[in-house]
């Protein structure tokens, strides 16, 4: 119990001059050494691509510099699986390039990790970082989401996976997990299909659905909030709803695949679905909702 797990920490980034630096020194801040980072390039045309070589030249112990046949632009998962090939660590950790650990992040997630032998993967709470504009308007927007479940537990399976599908509560997040490396031997990679929005919870669908997980009350990560973030640029361009309907289908298909038998689990995904299948009576329900919400808001008895 006193040898030191190796911890591969995978960096993906994609023009991202503006933060990566920010993100690695985080790395380099830990309280935890026994790490390696591996910084994959998906095809950045700008700075962003100089300063991550500069590291691995600078950390030739610490750190790679990776990118993909001819500098392609392959996506966010194939990046990801091009790390996890590379990598070399007991445990897996990731840092998108935009995001911030918290120094303690590591040595308290491989404590944890060791204690919980049962235990997949570790992950806590994720701030919602808008303060690091320094914008008042930003200032009091930081934010943390409700885990779902009792917190500073091992949460079994798919408990978890029915939260996911319900998105309505903290779900893993790629910035703060650590997962242990014989999982991947186990259920693959992420999956390469999905390049952008909910990339990450494909794969988080494929461990929890059977996998347990400990759930820290623990904050470890910033997670960035900013316009060219995936997950902003799908907002804002109406193709969040059409990212999660892609999510859903694949998980109605790698269910079946797997034979899961669980009545909740296929009960939770069809009710998820059913608005993306039915959009007019769903639009038609809606509305129905919130007239009778506005009903009851003026006190306005129905018998």
């Amino acid at each position: 119990m006193n040898r030191k797990p190796l911890v591969s920490v995978i960096t993906i980034f994609l023009n991202a001059e503006r933060y990566i630096r920010e993100a690695i020194e985080s790395i380099f801040a830990q309280t935890y050494t026994k790490w390696e980072l591996l910084l994959v390039d998906d095809g950045s045309e700008d700075e962003s691509s100089e300063i991550a070589r500069h590291y691995a030249e600078q950390y030739t112990e610490k750190v790679q510099y990776l990118d993909h046949a001819g500098h392609q632009n392959r996506g966010m998962s194939a990046s990801r699986n091009l790390g996890i090939k590379k990598s070399q660590g007991e445990y897996i950790a990731f840092l998108d390039a935009d995001d911030v650990w918290l120094p303690n992040k590591l040595e308290e997630q491989v404590a944890i990790l060791r204690r919980w032998t049962d235990a997949a993967m570790v992950y806590g709470r994720t701030l919602i970082w808008y303060s690091w504009t320094k914008n008042p308007d930003d200032l009091n927007k930081d934010h943390m989401l409700d885990l779902g479940v009792l917190p500073d537990t091992l949460v079994e399976p798919p408990k978890m996976l029915i939260l996911l599908l319900q998105n309505k509560v903290q779900n893993p997040t790629t910035c703060n997990a650590m997962i242990r490396r014989k999982v991947f031997d186990e259920i693959g990679g992420f999956q390469e299909k999905f390049m952008g929005m909910f990339e990450d919870q494909a794969f988080f669908v494929k461990v929890l659905l059977d996998k347990p997980v400990f759930v820290s009350d623990t904050f470890w990560a910033k997670y960035r909030q900013h316009p060219d973030s995936c997950c902003s640029v799908a907002e804002r361009t109406g193709k969040s709803l059409e990212a999660r309907r892609a999510l859903l289908n694949w998980s109605a298909g790698y269910f079946t695949e797997k034979g899961v038998t669980d009545a909740v689990v296929w009960k939770t995904l069809q009710k998820e679905l059913w608005p993306y299948r039915h959009p007019v009576m769903s639009r038609l329900k809606s509305i129905i909702e919130n007239s009778m919400l506005g009903i009851k808001g003026r006190g306005i008895r129905l018998a």
